[in-house]
């Protein structure tokens, strides 16, 4: 099986660490795990993040002019299904659904989003591309259950939809933790993240004066997190900017990840964190939820209060934890999704 591989937000390739480059790239290693052979159709960043009719035009005129190349490129590969990861009004997939079309091979979204409140803003032709990438999809796979919602309220009648879990590009399960300490991993994005970081510092001023934090991340907005944490001296250890083992190393030696998931997808972070056997203080919110150990989580709106008293409750076993990561949340269950959806439109 021959695929044609896009992600309009940011190539796989691309040098800046993100989640949606490590998602992108756990997904090419899920579909090459099921046996097929992956090709990079495109590079072309659709993004607009401003909302710029202007920007937005040029950039559908740059699509355009690719899509006879690419569709070249299809015949002499024989493409048998075209596999856009992520679109959605602020990076529609302005080539994918021309293509497959032209081919006549199916095509397929993953965590693709329809957002109608844009039509008619400063995002009005990027959110009208999304909503025809949607519209042109034999099959989409959705992540949470927030974006099932609008999904399935507009899905043409023949369109499939299936529940891909997000998961980690790992084969096995690593160390298991064995620390007592709470850990945060977040970037340090003051519009991004900080709002969780200043949550953590509240949550921690009801904690007992023995429990230590350690804080894996960097970014702009590090003077304000410290600031944050300051009050606690030396109950707080900065770790800073984690390569991928140092990282495994921070997880294995901790015993509680702590992160609120202020305006979170949904958060990698988690996943790795619980690969390990680590239970989560987070929030009961959308998307997050959808990466969390089944249990009850509190509200948003119990603040820094919920969060304290989910850390002072008995957790569930690590073992436990580790059970469900590996039946939903690992490259192999991934695999499984995608084949059989892939079965659905003919394509495996």
């Amino acid at each position: 099986m021959r695929l044609a591989f896009y992600a309009p937000l940011k190539p796989p390739h691309d040098p800046v660490p993100s989640g949606d480059r490590a998602m992108a790239r756990a997904l090419i290693a899920a579909l090459g795990h099921l046996g097929a052979e992956v090709d990079l159709a495109a590079t072309l960043r659709s993004r607009d993040g401003v909302g710029d009719d202007a920007r937005q035009m040029r950039l559908v005129e740059e699509a355009n002019a690719l899509i006879p190349t690419i569709v070249t490129q299809g015949r002499a590969a024989k493409w048998q299904a075209w596999v856009t990861y992520h679109s959605y009004y602020k990076a529609p997939d302005l080539i994918g659904p021309s293509v497959a079309r032209t081919l006549g091979i199916p095509y397929l979204l993953i965590e693709a989003t329809r957002a109608r409140k844009r039509l008619g803003g400063p995002w009005d032709r990027f959110a009208q591309a999304a909503e025809a990438a949607c519209d042109a999809a034999d099959l989409i796979f959705y992540v949470t259950q927030r974006d099932l919602e609008a999904l399935s309220a507009y899905a043409p009648a023949e369109q499939q939809l299936v529940h891909l879990h997000p998961f980690l590009p790992r084969m096995e399960l690593p160390a298991r933790s064995t620390g007592t300490h709470l850990l945060a991993v977040g970037m340090m994005r003051a519009a991004a993240k900080l709002p969780s970081y200043l949550l953590i510092a509240e949550t921690l001023a009801l904690l007992p004066d023995t429990t230590k934090l350690e804080i894996a991340g960097d970014g702009p907005a590090r003077p304000q997190v410290i600031a944050a944490m300051a009050p606690f001296g030396d109950r707080v250890r900065f770790l800073g900017e984690l390569e991928a083992a140092a990282l495994d190393e921070a997880y294995r030696r901790a015993g509680a990840l702590i992160w609120p998931g202020v305006d979170e997808a949904f958060g990698i972070t988690y996943l790795e964190a619980q690969a390990h056997g680590l239970p989560v203080i987070a929030q009961d919110r959308d998307g997050v939820r959808d990466v969390l150990f089944p249990q009850a989580y509190p509200s948003v709106e119990s603040g820094a209060a919920g969060l304290a008293e989910l850390a002072r409750t008995k957790p569930p076993s690590r073992q436990r934890i580790r059970t469900h990561i590996t039946a939903h949340h690992l490259l192999p269950a991934a695999a499984d999704t995608l084949r059989a959806g892939l079965a659905l439109v003919g394509a495996a």
